[in-house]
């Protein structure tokens, strides 16, 4: 029996390049890869563009097209992640529509997945972006790298292939905010990695605003590692007992210096300042934390579809 690849690709304003990707996949599997048969699966996060429209009339004409159309943008980490439930081959690999995922290392992923590894990652070893980006980001990896319970691959955005023992363990994980490439650490299983250097984007800019990429670095942090709360508790015993001694100088400075020692207002303020920034940060982080608890006890959907194609 021929073997199935899933190609998972999500979408979001898309309509320049879309039709691109889905040929690049199509030829990778129809001249590259012919011993295996492949589904490529787009789940739109209900684009305003034409991007529903083109994916349709690829349908249409190609029954291995699959399509997802949720009811509304559900952010960057829910739609790829339950795009990959829904796969129904031996593998699968998720390849994002701007071709950022480059489709020629395919026939290699799954030359490694023929070995036997039940996870091949793919990792950036260079891109293009700017020095700004570039320096947050790897400061994130360094970052969860060093307070994560679970060793992190750096440079790893989702890109490799997947076996179906994978997706089947993930399917039983309850997450309403998964942050896929901590998931894949957890799992575990021996994993093979290969490098390459990500192309620019052909068509437009990124969908993915500072703020989505902070919100995702966040979701990585808070899901797996408890680091910076503890930090917060050493942060505050050590304030504490510098405050003790601070206050217990000043006294003994006062009683000896009686008339000459003026304590004056402004260590007074510069401390209210210091202490009510702390509390400020110290809150927003407890905040990211609820916010993963309350996620959780609301137990949505990670999608709602709005309807589906050439599934049946």
């Amino acid at each position: 029996m021929r073997k199935k690849i899933s190609i998972i690709t999500p979408s979001f304003n898309e309509e320049n390049g879309i039709e691109e990707c889905y040929l690049a996949v199509k030829k990778i599997f129809t001249e590259n890869i012919q011993g295996y048969d492949y589904e490529h699966i787009f789940i739109d996060n209900c684009s305003e563009d034409k991007t529903v429209n083109i994916l349709k009339s690829i349908a249409e004409k190609d029954i291995n097209v699959k399509i997802i159309v949720n009811s509304r943008n559900f952010g960057l980490s829910k739609s790829p992640y339950y795009g990959l439930l829904q796969m129904h081959g031996d593998a699968a690999i998720l390849v994002v529509a701007d071709l950022q995922t480059p489709t020629y290392l395919i026939p290699e992923l799954v030359a490694k997945w023929e070995e036997g590894y039940k996870v091949v990652l793919a990792v950036r070893k260079s891109m293009s972006e700017g020095m700004l980006i570039k320096f947050l980001r790897n400061l994130f990896y360094k970052i969860i790298s060093s307070i994560s319970n679970i060793e992190q691959t750096k440079h790893f955005i989702g890109y490799g292939i997947f076996d179906k023992k994978i997706i089947d363990i993930m399917r039983g994980f309850d997450d309403p905010a998964p942050y896929f490439r901590g998931i894949i650490s957890e799992i575990g299983f021996k994993k093979a990695i290969i490098e390459y250097d990500q192309p620019p984007r052909k068509y437009g800019k990124s969908k993915h605003s500072f703020f989505d990429l902070l919100e995702l670095a966040l979701l990585g942090i808070t899901n797996y590692s408890t680091a910076p709360l503890r930090v917060m508790s050493i942060v505050g015993l050590i304030l504490s007992i510098l405050s003790f001694f601070i206050a217990l100088l000043y006294f003994i400075l006062k009683i000896i210096y009686w008339d000459n020692f003026n304590l004056g207002i402004a260590p007074v303020i510069i401390g209210i300042f210091m202490i009510g920034s702390l509390q400020l940060l110290f809150l927003g982080i407890i905040g990211e934390y609820i916010k993963v608890l309350y996620d959780n006890i609301k137990k949505r959907p990670l999608v709602i579809e709005d309807e589906r194609i050439n599934f049946d």
